[in-house]
């Protein structure tokens, strides 16, 4: 259901399979991990349009939450913006400075089957 004071409402990128990569991933990662990077994702949901430090445009189109999670690490989810609704395309653990071309280059594939 969508909540009327969300100004974007986050939505999971969905294979023909049915299967939901970001759900898949987000439910590998411990009960605080996810939990953080659920807060930041609302962040955006309620914020938009936010920048830093918990959202960032890195191409035409293409977007990430940042969150900063447990051990140090930090995760980012790659998301687009379609008729209104952020849609959820890859999450990773950031382990290089720039956003590897790897993982742009899946959601890029995820958005335009989006």
């Amino acid at each position: 259901m969508f909540d009327k004071s969300k100004k974007i409402s986050a939505d999971f990128y969905r294979l023909d399979s049915g299967r939901e990569p970001v759900r898949d991933w987000l439910l590998r990662l411990d009960r605080e991990d996810r939990q953080t990077i659920g807060k930041d994702i609302q962040k955006v949901e309620f914020g938009w349009p936010i920048g830093m430090p918990y959202c960032r445009n890195i191409e035409k189109g293409l977007y990430e939450v940042r969150s900063n999670i447990s051990n140090g690490r930090i995760a980012r989810v790659l998301f687009c913006i379609q008729r209104n609704q952020m849609i959820l395309l890859h999450g990773f653990i950031k382990k290089t400075q720039a956003t590897p071309v790897k993982e742009k280059t899946v959601a890029r594939n995820r958005m335009k089957g989006a």
